[in-house]
């Protein structure tokens, strides 16, 4: 009973103001750059129905509609993605917006009113850890580790929030691993607190947690199941 206690708010409660929590410097949100490994998805937006008829039988079945065609092509260890009558364009770096331009301006040579709307294909992340592990769908730009945590049911009270994991994979360098104390409410626009595609994040087991109860309502069964076995060891034992 002494090794057993109960989680507190200062253990799992977030958004806490404290002095002796970890104060992370505020840098804003960064757009996500595209990496090698990527899969892009992009449509071509044509008037001309002689090139819609190329673009149809030459990229395949129509899935947008007449004039409108949608695929998805991967970026190569080289950073390039090759793309249909077109040399193959490097769009490693670049933002979603960034490369949606350059593609265009590289297909309005072959189409003179081509219209491009690109985006990233594989906008998932992955958690595992005290928590619902498992693959999650990035819905929208922004998403915080809130949110991303969240999309997994809850971090168990076992989890230790001091500790949170993001693994982020750069290309064809070294991942980074970025640690953080997710309790401290200076975590908000901090590098830790936006999700981007393909990151990991993982909650580890918070050391003490084997001795610690979920609720007080556990603690107190403890403490009761406890006392109710040494009567029944006592009633047992004869007496003198």
């Amino acid at each position: 009973m002494l090794l057993t206690g109960c989680y507190g708010h200062k253990q799992v409660g977030l958004l806490q103001d404290r002095k002796d929590l970890p104060h992370y410097d505020s840098v804003g949100y960064q757009p996500y750059r595209l990496q090698v490994n990527d899969e892009i998805v992009y449509r071509i937006i044509t008037l001309d129905e002689t090139l819609g008829k190329t673009l149809a039988q030459d990229l395949g079945s129509n899935s947008g509609g007449y004039g409108q065609y949608t695929y998805s092509y991967r970026i190569y260890s080289d950073g390039t993605v090759n793309l249909p009558f077109l040399q193959p364009i490097r769009l490693e770096g670049l933002t979603e917006l960034e490369a949606q331009d350059t593609v265009k301006r590289y297909m309005r040579e072959l189409i003179p009113d081509a219209e491009i709307k690109l985006a990233l294909y594989n906008k998932y992340f992955t958690v595992l850890g005290d928590v619902s592990s498992g693959v999650r769908y990035i819905y929208k730009e922004r998403m915080t580790i809130y949110q991303a945590l969240a999309m997994s049911g809850r971090v168990l009270n076992s989890g230790d929030r001091r500790h949170i994991r993001i693994i982020r994979p750069h290309g064809n360098a070294e991942p980074e691993v970025l640690e953080f104390d997710m309790r401290t409410n200076t975590l908000i626009d901090s590098k830790y607190y936006y999700i981007y595609p393909n990151d990991l994040i993982y909650v580890s087991r918070e050391p003490s947690a084997f001795f610690k109860q979920e609720s007080y309502s556990g603690f107190i069964a403890l403490i009761t199941s406890s006392v109710s076995l040494l009567v029944t060891v006592l009633n047992y034992i004869p007496m003198k």
